[in-house]
């Protein structure tokens, strides 16, 4: 089984380790420092109070890899557009496309059903490239809820988590996902098969889209963010605008959402994954968890005041520190392009 992971920093990194571990034919595809170490030393992975070394093939050139059956993506997914013509020697007729990413997928309305069947949605996808050249006919929906760091170039710390919820995006229990299941299983990690992947895909979202940009704002960690009053009711009012939403499109909650906050305020004193962005001075993940949920909303027309209000805040707030070069969502519910 040859399997691609295509942007292996911390989560392709670990995902690598445990992989090549389960005796799969594992490629990375890396930059830089990272990919130098990794050539040089192999990719480490320190879990458990263990070291484990690997030795896969890594390069930041996917010509050189060939057809795959299986490609993982784990870039961010604002990046995603900008590979895809290097993607190419990747894809057979028969590879499958695992989405690892936050946000919602370009393929979300791929078999979903109903009036919205197959449109793509111009901020996660602008021009539905991602539709018409990575296929959604080849996706894989994949949710990611370890965390795990770069701890330095070719060195990966996992910190906790090892849960990778797996979904076609008919709901169908294919032999491709059970099968890439059954490695993730193989390899140590947690890989349910779900029958309705989107459902997951909001649950995370869920709190990405509040906790995120107001994290970016006020350099807050999750614990306060939950607690601080006002946080935590602006908080609780971008979830509930996010939940009207999702639920127009059929998606079912299994948690509700004061359970939902109560969860991120135990994990602690976490930075999410944009504010550490923004201390980097790394591109934020702003549209594919931000501004696809008001694209949504105004799809729907769906009022979504709490949400546009810290979008334009935090959107003005990297384009200043030169960290956002996304697309701002169509005022116009029309302007979402059909494939």
């Amino acid at each position: 089984m040859k399997i691609c992971i295509y942007g292996a920093g911390a989560i392709g990194g670990y995902l690598g380790v445990q992989l090549a571990r389960a005796g799969a034919d594992v490629s990375l595809i890396a930059r830089g420092a990272h990919l130098a170490a990794m050539r040089e030393r192999g990719l480490t992975l320190l879990a458990g109070g263990e070291e484990h070394v690997v030795h896969p093939r890594c390069t930041d050139n996917a010509a050189e890899l060939g057809v795959q059956d299986y490609v993982i993506i784990t870039l961010k997914a604002h990046s995603i557009t900008g590979v895809i013509e290097k993607m190419q020697p990747l894809l057979g007729p028969h590879t499958r496309v695992i989405t690892a990413v936050n946000g919602i997928p370009y393929w979300y309305f791929y078999k979903h059903g109903g009036s919205y069947e197959n449109s793509t949605l111009e901020s996660i996808d602008a021009g539905g490239r991602q539709w018409r050249e990575l296929g959604p006919e080849r996706a894989i929906g994949c949710i990611v809820y370890p965390a795990t760091e770069i701890e330095a170039p070719g060195v990966i710390r996992h910190v906790y988590g090892n849960n990778f919820p797996l979904g076609e995006p008919s709901g169908e229990i294919t032999p491709d996902v059970q099968r890439l299941a059954d490695l993730f299983v193989e390899a140590g990690m947690k890989a349910p098969v779900l029958d309705n992947i989107r459902d997951e895909i909001w649950l995370k979202l869920w709190g990405n889209v509040c906790f995120n940009p107001i994290s970016a704002l006020t350099h807050a960690t999750l614990d306060v963010i939950c607690t601080d009053p006002a946080t935590r009711a602006l908080s609780r009012a971008i979830m509930l605008e996010a939940q009207t939403i999702a639920e127009t499109f059929g998606v079912k909650f299994r948690v509700d959402v004061e359970r939902r906050i109560e969860g991120a305020r135990k994990v602690g004193a976490h930075k999410t994954s944009m504010l550490q962005d923004l201390e980097r001075g790394r591109p934020m993940e702003i549209d594919p968890l931000v501004s696809v949920v008001q694209e949504m909303g105004r799809l729907t027309g769906i009022a979504t005041p709490a949400l546009d209000s810290v979008l334009a805040m935090v959107t003005q707030r990297a384009r200043i520190a030169g960290l956002y070069d996304g697309v701002a969502a169509p005022t116009d519910p029309r302007a979402l392009a059909v494939a």
